[in-house]
């Protein structure tokens, strides 16, 4: 069986501090036990879990599992698949990573603020963005789960199926989708763009402790992910809707 790459650093013997340190990504399962992996993050990994009362297996298997690669390679031509593949994979993928991550990452920023805010000034603004981003977000994600993707998905197998009720359902049931796709654009720019400007481009200094390492790299994946969501909706998915809308329309009127 092909190992998972990195796996090899996870033992009973291995300091957490040092897991962490060669994958930030473990820290999420460290939080989830209550294993302290900063600054005194200095226990081998089975005693980390004895003090914790975590059974080591579980941990064991759980950073194992953390240390997975999941990229999503180049080739992929997402603009050839269909209206409601590309609609669950929004869904599953970036949706769902949203939902799990941002409540994640606003707890370890808190804590790395709490610790090093006279360090770096910046962090309170920093937190701020970040809470605005969580208000904003979550209703987006569910209007689009609740009614703009349902819509979409009705309208595509419509078109695609020549169903004669087409017309009378985008006139009854058109979303405002290019209204959304300007405001949601531009919250999405301005947040990214505040995240890169108050971590100078989530640079990481020489000295920044465990902590740090493991909010700015999190910060970074997160902008990597709101990046490609938000062209898969407004390059792709969007774009391919509102085509849709106008040749139904323009259909009933020629």
């Amino acid at each position: 069986m092909m190992q998972t790459p990195g796996a090899d650093l996870i033992h009973e013997n291995a300091p957490v501090k040092a897991i962490v340190n060669s994958d930030y990504r473990t820290a999420d399962v460290f939080r989830k036990y209550n294993i302290d992996f900063c600054c005194t993050g200095i226990w081998p990994l089975r005693k980390a879990c004895e003090l914790a009362n975590a059974d080591y297996g579980i941990v064991e298997g759980e950073l194992i599992a953390a240390l997975r690669h999941n990229e999503v390679s180049n080739l992929l031509t997402f603009e050839e698949w269909e209206t409601n593949f590309l609609v669950d994979y929004i869904v599953n993928v970036h949706h769902a990573y949203l939902r799990k991550m941002l409540p994640l990452t606003k707890d370890l920023l808190r804590e790395f603020v709490i610790g090093h805010v006279n360090q770096y000034p910046n962090l309170s603004e920093l937190e701020r963005q970040f809470a605005e981003l969580l208000l904003k977000l979550f209703p987006h994600l569910d209007q689009e789960e609740e009614s703009m993707f349902p819509y979409i998905k009705q309208l595509a197998n419509a078109f695609h199926n020549n169903e004669s009720y087409g017309d009378l359902f985008v006139r009854t049931l058109r979303k405002p989708i290019e209204s959304i796709i300007e405001k949601d654009t531009e919250i999405m720019e301005i947040v990214l763009m505040s995240f890169r400007k108050l971590t100078q481009n989530y640079f990481l200094p020489t000295d920044a402790c465990t902590i740090h390492q493991v909010v700015i790299l999190k910060l970074r994946e997160l902008d990597a992910d709101l990046v490609q969501h938000i062209r898969l909706e407004n390059e792709i998915l969007f774009p391919r809707v509102l085509s849709i809308e106008a040749e139904i329309l323009a259909g009933r009127s020629g």
